[in-house]
């Protein structure tokens, strides 16, 4: 088999832009206006004291969740390729009419670099794909094999298209895990991160998460491409936050990966939100690691890194 010479880029690669869709009166912010728009004003300012910010306010939107609505990013022959996905609300949850446009729109305005690539007849999401930059892509059966995204296609063809779009030598699925409160139906991002010199950050948990402790098995028996196991780092399952009675997903894995630094969604809970800084340090020592606290985030049950989407 000949190899691919295309691929699609980690996420600690050099970034030339990150790009957040801004939340407004007419999104289901509209409750909590003022408290979301402080926690999107400190990431603004923390990736633009070291990349560009993109801000998306003035382009017509659904929602901000620009992770799962962005451009995913491949190389090619030493170009950049923008994959512009359809996104219908995570199985036709939500509408999404007008986040399917916003791509189209960033990247007339030349806002965004790359050569543009659509695919707006397949359903993929940003946050349901990591990619090791080197040939390995990890997601999860329970997020792409969901109903309302590519049925009638089979799990092997969408594998099949997922390597030829993004340039995989092979595609990871796990097949187990989950949390409750959870819209996007087990993003990867919410689960499972991967991190230089093969390295795996993941959600730990205890007897009360059972499929959690399945997803653990299910890592200590994974091997690299080159055969050999990988470096698991456990992040602390934060304890249970309600939001009128109502389960929210907290969780750390959802962090952002910028040039110099690593944003991390922080809860309140200066013991395990430290236990996460600290764990997420290990998989990136020569980066600054920032905690954002992302309450008010997760009462739209998403968290910071679904809030955002890398460019390169």
């Amino acid at each position: 088999m000949i190899k691919s010479k295309r691929r699609m880029l980690a996420e600690w690669e050099p970034q030339s832009a990150v790009q957040l869709t801004w939340p407004h009166k007419d999104t289901d912010w509209a409750p909590i206006l003022p408290e979301i728009t402080a926690v999107y004003e400190e990431m603004k300012r923390e990736i633009e004291s070291r990349e560009t910010v993109i801000v998306v306010d003035d382009i017509p939107h659904n929602d901000t969740w620009a992770r799962d609505h962005g451009f995913i990013t491949v190389e090619e022959n030493g170009q950049l390729i923008l994959l512009d996905f359809k996104f219908n609300g995570w199985g036709e949850k939500f509408a999404a009419e007008l986040d399917n446009d916003i791509n189209r729109q960033l990247y007339e305005q030349q806002l965004v670099k790359g050569i543009y690539e659509s695919h707006l007849d397949f359903v993929l999401e940003g946050g349901s794909i990591e990619s090791d930059g080197k040939g390995t892509i990890f997601t999860t059966t329970c997020c792409l094999m969901a109903p309302h995204r590519n049925q009638p296609l089979t799990q092997q063809e969408i594998e099949q298209q997922l390597k030829e779009w993004l340039g995989a030598e092979r595609i990871v699925w796990i097949n187990h895990g989950s949390l409750i409160g959870d819209d996007t139906d087990g993003h990867i991002d919410t689960l499972v991160r991967i991190a230089p010199n093969d390295t795996l950050l993941y959600i730990g948990a205890d007897d009360e998460h059972p499929d959690l402790l399945l997803m653990e098995q299910e890592l200590q028996q994974l091997r690299t491409i080159d055969g050999h196991p990988y470096r698991l780092l456990r992040l602390p399952m934060p304890r249970p936050i309600y939001d009128d009675g109502e389960r929210l997903p907290a969780t750390y894995a959802n962090y952002l990966v910028i040039n110099g630094a690593v944003l991390v969604p922080t809860y309140n809970q200066p013991d395990l939100d430290q236990e996460a800084i600290s764990t997420i340090g290990k998989a990136f020592p020569d980066r600054e690691i920032i905690g954002i606290d992302c309450r008010a985030v997760i009462r739209q049950h998403g968290s910071l890194h679904c809030c955002t989407m890398q460019y390169y």
